[in-house]
């Protein structure tokens, strides 16, 4: 099991994979937005997206849980 985080602080603009999907490592899983800029979060190991607890316009702190990928 890898927990994907949040890289910094900020807005999540757009779910690019969603559960079930299958991932590899590299791989942008959600992208934030945060000052104006487009922060994309990739999967750090191959997988399947177990479980997203973020939808399109949440907030999110560096540091929070992102995506679980099995």
């Amino acid at each position: 099991m890898e927990k994907i985080v949040a890289s910094m602080a900020g807005n999540v603009w757009k779910i690019v994979k969603n559960e079930g999907d299958v991932v590899s490592s590299g791989e942008d899983v959600v992208i934030l937005e945060s000052m104006k800029m487009e922060i994309p979060i990739p999967a750090k190991a191959d997988g399947v997206i177990k479980e997203l607890k973020v939808a399109e316009g949440d907030f999110v702190n560096e540091g929070d849980e992102i995506a679980i990928i099995e």
